[in-house]
């Protein structure tokens, strides 16, 4: 994990010259000011607060010494790049559970995938309207709330709400951001069946292509992990239908 041990002037300058607290709503990751300029406004009308950084170093620090409800992350920047920033928060005890937005120029399908695979949580290419920029903000920050691990706690299994960590009484696995996402979606409902091209749109999203046989293997990857938990029939098979998460018993 990379540790940041003091703040980088650029950090200092921006609190400083700022009237915002050092944690707000939203935190900005952008090197071309004119856009990050244009979030910030479009954000902000919509009731926002928001800070800004220009460089991945600099994002570190904000992240090390705020708490913040959503990141917007570029890819390219100067210094730690986006996907370096991307993991330092997935792997986060305390960042771990915060949304990350990649908006990036690049809007190729296998980018997008690298970087959901990767554990961000939605993706949007450059140019964008910004009013989708403010309504996917929105889904998540809004998914962020009402996806709770503590929604699991009377479960024998629990999800770690800050790792992609599952929990079964004093035994802990770490998993994959994907399969930790998957079988969030399948606890959630506990029963119920998920169809594969509901678990691609809630999973890898609706703008990605990804075919279905990927939730296959991701499932048989997630069950195998959960065999080292002894749990791994807690997903079953629905023939001609999806997959679903049962109870375990004991």
């Amino acid at each position: 994990m990379l540790e940041i041990h003091r703040p980088t002037p650029q950090y200092r300058d921006l609190m400083s010259q700022s009237s915002e607290p050092t944690s707000a709503d939203i935190l900005i990751v952008e090197d071309e000011m004119p856009i990050a300029r244009l979030m910030e406004i479009h954000l902000r009308k919509a009731g926002f607060s928001t800070v800004i950084c220009s460089d991945g170093d600099t994002a570190l620090a904000a992240l090390r010494d705020g708490a913040w409800k959503l990141v917007l992350l570029d890819r390219m920047l100067p210094g730690a790049s986006g996907m370096k920033i991307l993991r330092w928060i997935k792997a986060s005890k305390s960042h771990g559970h915060t949304p990350v937005l990649m908006v990036t120029a690049l809007g190729m399908a296998s980018e997008r995938v690298h970087g959901l695979n990767e554990g961000a949580d939605d993706y949007l290419a450059k140019p964008f309207e910004p009013d989708e920029l403010v309504a996917r903000a929105r889904a998540l920050l809004r998914r962020s709330r009402t996806v709770n691990a503590s929604d699991h706690s009377g479960d024998t299994l629990q999800l770690d709400p800050d790792v992609p960590v599952v929990i079964d009484g004093d035994q802990r696995i770490e998993v994959r951001p994907l399969e930790y996402k998957l079988l969030k979606i399948l606890m959630d409902k506990p029963g119920k069946t998920r169809s594969r091209d509901y678990l691609l749109d809630h999973v890898w999203g609706h703008d990605v292509y990804v075919e279905s046989r990927t939730v296959d293997v991701t499932i048989k990857r997630l069950r195998k992990a959960l065999k080292a938990l002894g749990r791994k029939d807690c997903i079953e098979t629905v023939r001609g239908m999806g997959y679903r998460f049962v109870k375990p018993t004991s």
